[in-house]
């Protein structure tokens, strides 16, 4: 079992970017997945990226080409870039990791991460 606390949230304008992390504590047994999901009051939970102990990456639509995920094995992180953001990034952001879960299994959200951060806010004014 792995605990995840997230930081970097805050707020910014529209076209600016935030970095978001996670910092990893705990060990994975096996191939893992992990993966950074947003929240808005009222909506479900979505997707935003996940990356696999392989580092294959998959995105939801919406942030191809703007957001980048990567992880820093060294520190344990799992790191969001996100650039070029929008008023309708506006969400709190968690973090997820998953054991025995990569590849397309990842991608497809492992039919649900087990492990989840408390969350961190992140909001973008126009």
């Amino acid at each position: 079992e792995v605990q995840l606390v997230e930081s970097g949230g805050g707020s910014v304008r529209s076209g600016e970017s935030l970095r978001l992390s996670c910092q990893i504590s705990g060990s994975f047994y096996s191939s893992y997945c992990m993966g950074w999901y947003r929240q808005v009051p009222g909506k479900e939970r979505e997707g935003v990226a996940v990356m696999d102990s392989d580092g294959s990456t998959n995105y939801t639509d919406s942030v191809k080409g703007r957001f980048i995920i990567s992880q820093d094995k060294g520190k344990k992180q799992l790191v969001l870039l996100m650039g070029s953001l929008k008023s309708e990034d506006t969400a709190t952001y968690y973090c997820a990791a998953n054991d025995y879960c990569s590849g397309p299994l990842c991608h497809a959200g492992c039919g649900g991460m087990d492990n989840w951060g408390e969350g961190t806010l992140v909001t973008i004014s126009s």
